[in-house]
């Protein structure tokens, strides 16, 4: 699967200092990552105006090297300080911008904006003078650009430390993406985001950024068990498990089965229906993963079942009401396991695995530490947590995606692709990337079982 890391301001500054050591100055790596910035601003400009906002550290000095690269090119260009440069290298960008310089906006405007005021390394509230100064300059031009990180957003969290922060048109990361990049709130005012290669290396331990995953066709001598079986225990809500099912018959699988008390005639034809008693069902050695959770329900019936999938399965993944239910004590067998809580069951696994953590991140890989499961702390930015301390960000999918049984369809996906061979990180970040391609192509206003069908098309995308 490719992917890109993302880096907190701590490792950011590590992978610099690896640059400088090997003989990089950094007035020479300004120069690089300014440069690249640049050269996305002059293209967005098109030959207008353009007002760049310094600040004080060497995210200003990279305003500074910006602002001198587009005067060459032809844009008009003013600069606006508030404070002067601190760091050797801003002060030798601001000497070679050699141009004027103003302390104060003085109700400056024109056609494109460049917030330089402060990157990365921010994790306080911008003061109230640089606030309302960086809030004018925004409303008076028509396009706005944030270079690396937009001032008043924390680089590690995505938060939001001001009120009435501008939107963005365009964000550019500078050699690696950061949290806040796909970590909400921060990440809605940022507008469409690329990344300005410096040359960072692959940092160990680092986050990765979902992409596409490389999926294959079934070998020329696949049968249906060497594909996969996959097993859904079906409660008295049965809808949520015939979602998961219709999601995994087109997410890879070449078997899905479903577990339950007794049939419904609402069960298609294609989906083959087990009444055995559970403990028997699940004796079958040829089921490669089992989901348990959705419209499991939680009476004591539901407890039992639980009980049993947590015995027998060879891999399992668990969501919905079987979250709410599990507890420490459950956990006796070493075997892959994949959570997939929304933030309220979230919420609940946490505090029944005893785990005090701030941010959802951090909740994610304690959860995930403590218990021997990958947790894939579902929403509208998703995070995957490993127990070995890997995380994994998920970009933004449609928002259409809010709505009941999508998370049924993301299960199905995620058991389907652990039956099919998938490790439970591995099978999250499949079934995350696959989902909202799914709904990609499910257009607007789409119905859960509208979205399991799309799943086919989105699986046929990977490979």
């Amino acid at each position: 699967m490719s992917a890109a890391q993302v880096l907190t301001a701590a490792q950011m500054r590590k992978a610099e200092q690896l640059l400088f050591d090997a003989g990089t100055s950094v007035t020479e790596l300004m120069e690089i990552a300014a440069g690249g910035a640049a050269e996305w601003i002059r293209r967005v400009a098109a030959g207008r105006s353009v007002t760049v906002l310094c600040g004080p550290g060497n995210n200003g000095g990279d305003g500074y090297v910006i602002a001198r690269i587009l005067r060459e090119a032809g844009n008009a260009v003013k600069v606006i300080a508030p404070v002067p440069p601190a760091t050797d290298a801003a002060k030798e960008a601001r000497r070679r911008w050699n141009g004027a310089v103003a302390g104060a906006g003085n109700g400056a405007q024109g056609d494109v904006f460049v917030d330089c005021l402060f990157g990365s390394g921010l994790a306080r509230p911008l003061t109230a003078e640089h606030a309302l100064l960086l809030r004018d300059l925004a409303a008076r031009h028509c396009y706005r650009v944030a270079v690396d990180v937009p001032s008043g957003i924390a680089s590690d969290s995505g938060a939001v430390l001001n009120e009435r922060l501008p939107r963005y048109d365009l964000t550019l990361a500078l050699g690696a993406w950061k949290f806040a990049h796909w970590c909400l709130p921060g990440r809605a005012l940022m507008g469409q985001m690329r990344l300005v290669p410096i040359g960072i290396a692959a940092v160990e331990g680092a986050a990765q950024l979902i992409g596409r995953p490389r999926l294959a066709a079934p070998a020329a001598d696949s049968h249906k068990y060497r594909r996969g079986l996959a097993a859904i225990i079906a409660g008295p809500m049965p809808g949520a498990s015939l979602l998961s099912a219709a999601a995994a018959q087109h997410a890879g699988a070449g078997y899905v089965k479903l577990l339950t008390r007794e049939a419904d005639p609402r069960t298609p034809a294609d989906i083959v229906t087990d009444t055995a008693p559970l403990a028997e069902s699940l004796a079958d050695d040829r089921i490669a993963a089992v989901l348990a959770g959705p419209g499991l329900g939680r009476d004591e019936a539901a407890k039992a079942m639980l009980a049993e999938a947590l015995k027998q399965a060879r891999a399992l993944v668990l969501d919905a009401d079987a979250l709410v239910m599990l507890t420490p004590d459950m956990l006796g067998r070493d075997m892959p396991m994949l959570a997939t809580p929304h933030d309220g069951e979230l919420e609940t696994l946490c505090r029944n695995f005893s785990v005090i953590a701030e941010g959802r991140r951090a909740r994610a890989l304690a959860l995930a530490k403590v218990s021997g499961m990958v947790v894939l702390a579902k929403g509208p930015d998703s995070i995957i947590a490993a127990p070995d301390g890997r995380v994994a960000l998920a970009p933004p999918s449609p928002s259409w995606l809010s709505v009941a049984g999508t998370g049924d369809v993301l299960a199905g996906i995620a058991v389907s692709r652990m039956a099919a061979g998938a490790d439970p990180f591995t099978a999250a970040c499949e079934a995350v990337w696959l989902h909202g391609e799914a709904a990609r192509r499910a257009g607007a206003a789409f119905t859960p079982s509208q979205l399991a069908e799309r799943v086919q098309e989105a699986l046929a995308a990977a490979l």
